[in-house]
C-alpha cells in the first residue's frame, strides 16, 4: 500500500467528521438568524397592535363624547 493512499484512507473519515460538524454548526447559525428575524417580526406586530389599540381608544372616547352630546340634545328636545 502506498503512503499517499494510506494517508488518504486515514484522513477521509476525519474530514467527513469535520464536514458533518461544520454543516451542523452552519445550520445552527442559520436557525438562530431565522429565529431572530421571526422574533423581530413578532415584536413589530406587537408594537403595531399597541399603537392600533391606542388609536381605537382615542376613537372610542371621541364617539362617547359625541354620543353624550347627542343624548343631551335629545333630552333637551324631548
Amino acid at each position: 500500500m502506498s503512503t499517499s493512499l494510506y494517508v488518504f484512507s486515514i484522513g477521509l473519515p476525519f474530514a467527513t467528521i469535520l464536514l458533518v460538524f461544520g454543516m451542523r454548526y452552519i445550520a445552527q447559525i442559520q436557525q438562530a438568524k431565522a429565529r431572530l428575524a421571526s422574533d423581530e417580526a413578532y415584536h413589530q406586530i406587537a408594537e403595531k397592535a399597541v399603537a392600533d389599540h391606542g388609536a381605537a381608544a382615542t376613537a372610542l372616547t371621541s364617539i362617547e363624547t359625541r354620543l353624550a352630546a347627542i343624548e343631551k340634545i335629545l333630552k333637551d328636545v324631548g
